[in-house]
């Protein structure tokens, strides 16, 4: 009895798993071209029965001093690496015993994953994560990772926080503005562009110093 149980969940987790595989693989390329409608993090908002605000816009569209911003506080090395940047994994293993998320890692994990700190979400996320940056490309990929971004309860996308921080647009965000909300995405549900505390005006304040005197970051997402 217990054996035929077994049998029949195993089948079902391998059913469950080639299914989910064939969904990444098609998916993948498909919003190489087409925009994500939503990622699981809004669908788990969604179906907790909270407000969900997003409005898409277009790489071409959002302010380069927020691209700097985001790419300084989020992903340093995002112009040099594959889709993990295993110098700075070291690096936060030797001081704090955990990872270092970069952007595609963040990307595919609020598409197509799900949140919460485990071993287990590694293991799919990482080759997720050089995929994407293999076949969206840069641009598309940060593209994809700004619109998708929870920047606030509810608030996913660059433009609705602009909106909802600072009632203007992301092409016009300026570069205070764009350190606020890239200070935001380490902890967006306890951290507000609109009224910062003090650690998050410390925070917005070390990445505008790394805008003016680091390298050009976004090299590789603009033209």
């Amino acid at each position: 009895m217990w054996l035929r149980w077994a049998r029949l969940a195993g089948r079902f987790l391998s059913y469950s798993l080639a299914g989910y595989a064939a969904w990444l693989a098609l998916m993948l390329p498909l919003y190489r071209f087409v925009d994500p409608p939503l990622s699981n993090l809004m669908l788990l908002h969604a179906v907790q029965g909270d407000a969900v605000s997003n409005s898409w816009t277009p790489l071409s569209r959002i302010s380069p001093a927020l691209l700097g911003a985001v790419l300084a506080s989020e992903d340093a090395n995002y112009c040099q690496h594959w889709g993990v940047d295993w110098g700075a994994v070291r690096e936060a293993m030797q001081h704090n015993g955990g990872g270092a998320s970069t952007i595609p890692m963040q990307t595919v994990k609020n598409l197509f994953l799900w949140n919460g700190k485990t071993v287990l979400r590694k293991v799919p996320e990482v080759p997720l994560a050089y995929a994407a940056n293999l076949i969206w490309g840069k641009p598309r990929l940060l593209e994809i990772y700004l619109n998708i971004a929870e920047w606030g309860p509810g608030i996913f996308g660059v433009e609705a926080a602009s909106q909802h921080y600072f009632h203007t647009s992301a092409a016009t965000l300026t570069s205070h503005q764009a350190s606020l909300l890239a200070a935001v995405l380490p902890n967006p549900i306890r951290r507000d562009a609109g009224n910062p505390g003090a650690a998050l005006r410390s925070h917005a304040a070390s990445v505008r110093r790394q805008l003016n005197s680091g390298p050009n970051r976004t090299a590789c997402v603009l033209p």
